[in-house]
């Protein structure tokens, strides 16, 4: 089983297209004011996964849900979006889980997280065998 598609609410429609696309996100899909689909970028050989916005009235407040975007290089990844007007809510961050993250939120409030993690996203020293 592979994950292939997250939709994410939204609440202004124009804003969110635009954020997602300076993201890095390919744009294949605009129905607006209500529905856009974009590809993620794919390694060579790879499917894209895609993620979806959705309109809705409005968002109820909160930490979930939080979407994650695997990256080689964070700071790398970071400096390129900062560049395209997307900063993170602050400076990348080694975590003790041996992942290093940059954290955002869409203009509808959502939690996005720009990572690097190498082995340690399937194979931590603490992964759970059999």
């Amino acid at each position: 089983m592979r994950l292939n598609q997250v939709t994410l609410p939204c609440t202004d429609y124009a804003a969110s297209v635009s954020w997602w696309q300076r993201f890095g996100l390919k744009l294949i899909v605009d129905s607006p004011p209500r529905y856009a689909r974009f590809e993620c970028p794919a390694e060579d050989g790879e499917e894209p996964a895609t993620l979806s916005i959705h309109q809705v009235e409005a968002i109820a407040p909160g930490e979930w849900p939080a979407v994650y975007f695997e990256v080689s290089d964070v700071f790398i990844e970071v400096g390129g979006r900062c560049m395209a007007g997307i900063h993170p809510l602050g400076e990348p961050e080694r975590k003790d889980w041996r992942w290093t993250e940059a954290w955002y939120r869409d203009p509808a409030g959502n939690a996005v997280c720009l990572y690097t993690a190498g082995q340690n996203r399937r194979f931590p020293p603490w992964r759970v065998e059999g």
